[in-house]
């Protein structure tokens, strides 16, 4: 293992930490989909906010890391984020980066005691594990990169890797729900082009040209027309300002920048 800082002072507990039944009940796995609680951040970060790409404190963010991979019992040296730019693109990793990150928003590895994981703020992070061949996996899937095949390129990529597509359970974490996800009818014009019956993920808005989308519906039907076991934890990160980061609630609110909370997974070593 890669060397790290000392453990920090202050440990995460489950409270802090939203788990999957689904993932938790694989013994060979650990993941987490974290809050932005326990952490260091302060002001419109206040919390664990793991995002380097923010304008919050860099320190504060590094010791943010370390407190999550603490909790999966891992140093910060053993943890992948990639560069996410709301891609269909998925890399297979087997060790940290060195130098600049990859830019994906799909991670895949087969490497144990490697966390690999993504960051959001209302976009959709889900967390695939096929512990029977040993290969997990994290997308990154906001509607551009759902709609553009993250998920399906993030499967791909495990079987590449060894996974079993039948074998695989994916679950959806903290994501933007459809009573606070207004959009354009442009938008959902976009996602008809070619398959009308994606019409069902979409509720009337409030103004005429508005339309209420269901991203995590739409996340879960590509899951499962995938062929894979898939779930969603029924979190809105909107719907709650003290539990998690939000893009669109930091828009509405204008304030000048927002957080962005982690989900993990790792292999047991």
């Amino acid at each position: 293992m890669s060397e790290s800082r000392p453990e920090p002072a202050v440990r995460l507990t489950d409270s802090d930490v939203v788990s999957a039944p689904e993932l938790a009940a694989a013994s060979a796995v650990r993941h987490g989909f974290f809050t932005r609680r326990g952490g260091v951040s302060g002001g419109i970060y206040q919390g664990l906010n793991v995002g380097f790409g923010s304008d919050d404190d860099r320190a504060a963010v590094a010791e943010n890391r370390a407190r999550a991979m603490a909790y999966m019992g891992l140093g910060d040296g053993d943890f992948v984020t990639p560069w996410q730019i709301h891609s269909p693109e998925v890399i297979v990793v087997d060790g940290p980066f060195e130098g600049e990150r990859s830019k994906a928003d799909g991670v895949v590895t087969r490497r144990p005691g490697l966390a690999i994981g993504v960051l959001t703020a209302d976009c959709g992070p889900v967390l695939f594990a096929d512990p029977r061949n040993g290969v997990v996996g994290a997308a990154h899937s906001g509607w551009r990169g759902a709609l553009g095949g993250v998920l399906e390129a993030t499967i791909a990529a495990m079987e590449s890797a060894g996974a079993e597509r039948g074998a695989i359970t994916a679950v959806l974490g903290p994501t933007i729900t459809q009573p606070n996800y207004e959009v354009g009818v442009a938008m959902m014009d976009e996602f008809l082009d070619g398959d009308a019956s994606r019409e069902r993920f979409f509720a009337p808005g409030r103004a005429a040209d508005k339309r209420q989308f269901d991203l995590p519906g739409f996340i879960v039907a590509r899951l499962l027309d995938s062929g894979v076991t898939a779930s969603f934890v029924g979190v809105c990160t909107y719907a709650e300002p003290d539990r998690f980061f939000s893009f669109r609630r930091t828009t509405h609110r204008g304030e000048p920048d927002y957080g962005r909370q982690l989900s993990a997974i790792a292999l047991r070593d």
